[in-house]
């Protein structure tokens, strides 16, 4: 079985968990800070020289998205290494969050940071309905929160906040590449499927309204149940009759690894092409896929084989520090660190408003790995690729077919 290339030490964690705090010390190259320290908490001097920021890290430490919060933990430590362990001029302080699988910790997690940690700003969370249910919290407290996974449109829409901000991307952002994209090919009815929960919808929805704007049709749609689903074989009996020439799903974790092995299995794969968001093949998912995963393509914001000066560096940097290669979810909490800099520097100060003052000041970031993008609406306006899952010698990578072009937020 071919194996992903960014695991050449390891091999890449799937569903890994690991016990931990919901608020612990951060690792000693981010500068140490926990609960009950000596140092009086954040604020770093306003601005002084040689100043402290104290940042709340928020990430999946137990639970099923355990590897996402590995990945994000790696790529921000990775940009602080790069830069003396520090942002904008301050000593980079980090006390790392457990966020758990959902709002039931993330929520908890994110109030202990305000109340205890006295922190000047947040990083991270994975899951959508955390990053929701803390958008109050955080504006009323004042402190500015840049959320480096979760793609709920609502974060950046109807809940949007002064001082939420995102390094991410949204649901329908990266679905409507793809409605696009085959729309302009022509490829025919498009059958469509995904777990049936908040982001299976909003992908859905993006996905369909971009290529029935562009003229294609929807051949059939199941929406299916979300965490429960093992045995995909009722849904994708209804694929072929329903004239479908290609079709588009959105699935992650471990439903995407049963999904694209049932659909090769139930012999799909060679009459009726598979295409999807890209987080169906990203990450720890692709090793466990197999050669099942060949041949399958994507659309996302970021692949370890983007060709351009930053993007090398970052996956030379990433291998050589953890002996793996980049996901999207280190990639994301990467850039957040990167404008999180670029805010302090215009900041001028730690307080949350200056913070936000910076962080509305942040033109172009022009040296992301995912090439150059753009804050609109506080969520990235960015790049696209079609990725096309390739063997390269028994490794398996996301290979670029293309470059979609630009998407803001839908």
């Amino acid at each position: 079985m071919p194996k992903h290339r960014a695991h050449p030490l390891l091999g890449h964690r799937l569903l890994r968990g690991a016990g931990a705090g919901v608020l612990v010390t951060a690792l000693a190259a981010c500068g140490g800070g926990s609960l009950g320290g000596d140092d009086g908490g954040g604020g770093g001097g306003g601005g002084e020289e040689g100043g402290t920021v104290r940042v709340g890290l928020v990430i999946p430490q137990a639970g099923v998205y355990t590897p996402l919060g590995e990945d994000m933990q790696q790529g921000w430590e990775l940009f602080l290494e790069q830069n003396g362990g520090e942002l904008g001029g301050y000593t980079v302080e980090t006390v790392t969050a457990d966020e758990g699988e959902g709002p039931d910790t993330g929520v908890p997690a994110v109030q202990r940071l305000l109340t205890e940690g006295n922190v000047d700003a947040m990083v991270g969370i994975v899951n959508s309905a955390t990053a929701l249910g803390v958008a109050e919290q955080v504006t009323e407290a004042q402190v500015p929160l840049i959320v480096a996974n979760a793609g709920a449109e609502a974060v950046t829409q109807d809940a949007a906040s002064d001082y939420v901000w995102r390094s991410s991307f949204t649901n329908k952002q990266v679905a409507a590449a793809m409605g696009e994209h085959l729309a302009a090919e022509g490829i025919g009815p498009v059958y469509v499927m995904a777990p049936d929960y908040a982001a299976g919808q909003e992908v859905v929805d993006g996905f369909t309204e971009a290529y029935t704007a562009g003229g294609g049709t929807v051949a059939g749609q199941a929406l299916t149940p979300f965490g429960t689903t093992q045995d995909f074989q009722p849904f994708l009996s209804a694929i072929q009759p329903s004239g479908a020439a290609a079709t588009f799903v959105f699935y992650a974790g471990g439903e995407a690894v049963s999904f694209v092995q049932q659909y090769d299995a139930f012999g799909l794969k060679g009459s009726v092409p598979l295409y999807g968001s890209g987080f169906l093949t990203e990450g720890s998912v692709l090793d466990a896929q197999g050669p099942s995963a060949v041949g399958v393509r994507t659309t996302l914001h970021y692949s370890t084989e983007i060709d351009n000066e930053a993007n090398a560096e970052f996956v030379q940097a990433y291998q050589d520090a953890y002996g793996e290669l980049p996901t999207t979810y280190a990639l994301q909490a990467y850039d957040a660190a990167n404008v999180l800099d670029r805010a302090l520097e215009e900041a001028g100060g730690t307080s949350g408003e200056a913070i936000v003052e910076g962080l509305d000041a942040v033109e172009e970031v022009e040296d992301s790995p995912r090439g150059p993008w753009t804050f609109t609406n506080q969520t990235p306006e960015q790049p696209i690729y079609l990725r096309e899952v390739v063997d390269e010698g028994g490794t398996l990578v996301n290979a670029v077919v293309e470059d979609l072009g630009v998407y803001a937020q839908p």
